[in-house]
């Protein structure tokens, strides 16, 4: 192995809270000082000089793209006889937004390559008027997520207004006409403290046409928690406001309501539905009418209740369906017919309920009025519905997504009437896909909590073979059956490909969830370290065989992994990691998240995250396995002085040849990117682990072909 670049240590060692804590360096922690880019070119030349060399890359990567090529759709969303949809074919590196006219006709309106060739901007969000005249949306340059707001006229395609700035994670509810729209945006830099800019939002009303600057109403948000995040919707009648706030990223909000029909949009009354209650809750108006209530307060698995959007306080909520002792509850949708009723001037409403049963999606249908289980929707297997859609102006058919690990993406319509579903339109590339085996194991953590994970392998194969153990662990997210041209490639050449549910994500609701949070994240590795154990005992694979993968919290997640167990890996793919836990706070939007990992500022949960802190429990002596960090030089929410930390620590310290390297792109933030650099980044990382574990990768010295779908030689 050639020598690492040298890194100069710094004598820094702080008293916190009782604790002395050094940190070597600190120095890297300036992106923008010659000395630091100085140390990543020499980190890029050593990335390249291992990696270019790496056995079956190329081949690899042809594959990765033609997985790919599958592409993308998503469901449509409906005004009226319009319908507003995305869709990525073989030969795009963005999905593209569609509308397809009344009369059929189908336009683009927006193509990310049409707007930047270079391939950096992306498409971060979009929200057509209630009439589906107007469309906003949202793009970002360069990876850096900041989100600039436009508005189009979705009939000529002209651009009415725009850009907006500060709009990040912003949503828009739209009053009717599409004369003004509710939407959050941050204050001014210049009227914030120094390194808050990526906070204090705010809440405005906004009329087409005006100067955002000097004319947007200040609805909400002044004097409240500078982390806020607002989320706003308006009522398909107009008549209800609601506005949801959260402390950063927090699994709590507080909830308002106004009647826009009693009091101006300028100046709207707003009422209290939820305030101080450690619980998530949202709330719809109905076409009927009744406010809808999603939450998970009393209900860590969710419930979905009704009241009068009037009075909607905790007393009058009626359950519409209940938490289910198993299920999660996702999604639901309202539709006018079903397939018990003979009238067809006066169908039956009923509710869709979308649910997730230990990461496995499902679909039951309910009477609109009751809640009573009447049928469910048939899906096509064990796989992910996205979000149910229906018409705004009602019907009786539903279009949802549905993917699973060999399916790509695709959209399904029920149809009430009928009880039936159909496929609606599929991902518009043709692909031959592996054929692989999946199925979910079930296993014992540290202590004692049953924990699930679905391992995907080719069929027929027996004895220990290379491994991938995926996981996240954190922020309520959960992990479910998808399309994956990373797992297809890698289970095509002959590994095993596991993700595990752990506890932090909402696999099991939102007590699952808390046990992986704060003072509970050990939880998490514990999980995961069983999961890997799991695959050993089971005869899977074996601590030399075994790599592990994560990005961001899931970064973390392998981070606090290798140094925890480094006898157990062979391999760690690290991305876009937070692993400094005692500055986390200070850089990227890590305040927004202290709810989730705790605070340095309190003793106590400093405690907790010094227990764990990759970075500084890393060891001189220690034989450290192989580990690649993946950092993007614009990503705006975890900074990459992360991953440039500890990869200079890690150097330093391990004892074994096992390489530590350094993989830096520019021009991309921690989220969307195009095509062709997807396919580089699994490219290099899966060439990587499977050189490590041993895996052999087809390559142009090798007699293969594709049968089947299946690499024989």
């Amino acid at each position: 192995m050639t020598p690492y670049p040298p890194a100069r240590r710094q004598d820094i060692v702080e008293e916190i809270h009782g604790h002395r804590v050094a940190d070597p360096y600190r120095w890297l922690e300036d992106a923008d000082s010659e000395e630091t880019a100085e140390w990543l070119a020499a980190q890029d030349r050593l990335f390249h000089k291992v990696a270019d060399a790496l056995p079956g890359r190329d081949t690899l990567r042809r594959r990765l793209g033609e997985l790919l090529g599958a592409g993308s759709v998503g469901a449509p969303v409906w005004r009226g006889e319009r319908r507003f949809f995305t869709r990525r074919t073989a030969d795009q590196e963005h999905p593209v937004l569609y509308t397809v006219d009344p009369d059929g006709a189908e336009r683009v309106l927006v193509d990310p390559m049409a707007l930047d060739p270079d391939g950096t901007t992306t498409l971060d969000g979009w929200q057509p008027d209630k009439e589906g005249r107007l469309l906003a949306y949202k793009v970002s340059t360069g990876g850096d997520e900041e989100s600039l707001l436009y508005v189009m006229d979705v009939a000529t395609g002209e651009r009415v207004e725009g850009p907006i700035d500060r709009a990040r994670y912003s949503s828009v509810a739209w009053l009717p006409g599409g004369e003004a729209y509710y939407y959050a945006r941050r204050l001014p830099p210049q009227d914030v403290p120094d390194g808050e800019e990526q906070y204090h939002r705010r809440v405005y009303l906004h009329r087409v046409g005006t100067d955002p600057d000097a004319d947007d109403v200040l609805i909400f948000g002044e004097g409240m928690d500078k982390t806020n995040y607002y989320g706003v919707g308006v009522s398909r009648d107009g008549r209800w406001l609601t506005i949801s706030a959260s402390q950063g990223t927090a699994p709590r909000n507080d909830l308002w309501i106004a009647d826009l029909s009693a009091s101006p949009p300028e100046a709207p009354e707003l009422r209290v539905v939820q305030e101080g209650v450690d619980a998530s809750t949202w709330l719809h108006v109905g076409r009927d009418g009744r406010a809808y209530i999603f939450t998970d307060r009393d209900a860590p698995r969710s419930r979905l209740c009704v009241a009068d959007p009037a009075d909607p306080s905790y007393e009058t909520w009626r359950d519409l369906v209940p938490q289910d002792p198993e299920a999660v509850l996702t999604d639901f949708a309202i539709l006018d017919g079903s397939p018990d009723d003979d009238s067809a001037d006066r169908p039956r409403p009923v509710l869709l309920a979308g649910w997730t049963r230990h990461a496995i999606s499902e679909i039951t249908v309910h009477d609109l009025e009751t809640g009573e289980r009447i049928g469910s929707v048939p899906t096509p297997g064990l796989g992910s519905i996205g979000g149910i859609v229906e018409r705004p102006e009602g019907g009786h058919e539903a279009w949802f997504g549905y993917t699973d690990n060999v399916t790509p993406s695709s959209v399904l319509r029920y149809d009430a009437r009928t009880g039936e579903t159909t496929l609606w339109a599929s991902a518009p590339g043709t692909v031959e896909v592996p054929e692989i085996e999946t199925r979910q194991v079930v296993y014992t953590s540290r202590d004692g909590t049953e924990v699930r994970m679905l391992v995907a392998s080719r069929p027929g194969l027996s004895g220990p073979r290379p491994a991938i153990l995926y996981g996240y662990g954190g922020f309520n997210i959960s992990l479910t059956p998808a399309y994956s041209a990373s797992i297809l490639a890698w289970v095509e050449a002959g590994g095993v490909y596991a993700v595990a549910n752990l506890r932090g994500g909402s696999e099991e609701g939102e007590e699952w969830h808390r046990a992986g949070m704060r003072e509970h994240k050990q939880n998490v590795f514990d999980d995961f370290h069983a999961a890997a154990e799991k695959l050993i005992e089971d005869g899977l694979t074996t601590p030399s065989q075994l790599a592990i993968s994560g990005g961001s919290n899931g970064g973390l997640l392998v981070g606090a992994a290798l140094t925890q167990r480094p006898d157990l890996y062979r391999a760690v793919v690290c991305s876009a990691p937070l692993l400094d836990m005692v500055r986390y706070e200070k850089f990227g939007l890590g305040q927004t998240w202290n709810d989730e990992y705790g605070t340095a500022d309190d003793p106590e949960e400093f405690g907790w995250l010094i227990g764990y802190s990759p970075y500084h429990h890393v060891h001189a002596g220690t034989a450290y396995p192989a580990v690649l960090f993946t950092t993007f030089a614009s990503d705006t929410r975890v900074d990459p002085l992360h991953a440039r930390k500890m990869c200079a620590a890690l150097q330093h310290a391990t004892a074994s040849d096992a390489p530590i390297l350094l993989r830096n792109e520019s021009d991309v933030g921690h989220a969307a990117r195009s095509v062709s650099r997807s396919v580089d980044l699994m490219a290099d990382t899966l060439s990587f682990m499977a050189a490590q574990t041993g895996l052999d990768l087809p390559g142009p010295d090798h007699d293969t072909e594709l049968t089947d779908g299946l690499i024989r030689e």
